[in-house]
C-alpha cells in the first residue's frame, strides 16, 4: 500500500513540475535556453544568473520542498530520499520529451 501511495504521489509531483506557472520566464523556457538546470538532489540550479532566474528558481525550489515535505510526511521516507526519487523521475520525464 505504501509503494502504490508513493507511485501516485510522484505522479502528482511530477505533473505539478511539469505544469509550472506560465511566467516571464517559465521552467522549461529556462531549462531549454540553459538557465536553470535539474540537479540530482531534485532541486533547480541557476547557471546564467539573472535576478529573474534567481527567482524563478527560488519559487520552483520552494514549491518542491513543500511537495517534498508533503510526500514525505504522507510515506515516512526522509525529504531528502523523496527528493532524489523526484529527480530521478523528473529526469525520466524530461529525457522522454514530456
Amino acid at each position: 500500500m505504501k509503494k502504490s501511495k508513493l507511485f501516485y504521489s510522484f505522479l502528482i509531483l511530477s505533473a505539478l513540475i511539469l505544469a509550472e506557472p506560465v511566467m516571464a520566464l517559465d521552467l522549461q523556457q529556462a531549462r531549454s535556453q540553459g538557465i536553470i538546470a535539474e540537479q540530482a538532489n531534485g532541486y533547480v540550479t541557476v547557471i546564467k544568473n539573472s535576478p529573474e532566474a534567481t527567482k524563478l528558481a527560488n519559487e520552483v525550489n520552494a514549491a518542491r520542498t513543500q511537495e517534498y515535505q508533503r510526500i514525505s510526511k504522507e510515506n515516512g521516507q526522509p525529504v531528502d530520499v523523496v527528493a532524489k526519487i523526484a529527480a530521478g523521475e523528473i529526469a525520466r520525464k524530461l529525457n522522454a520529451g514530456k
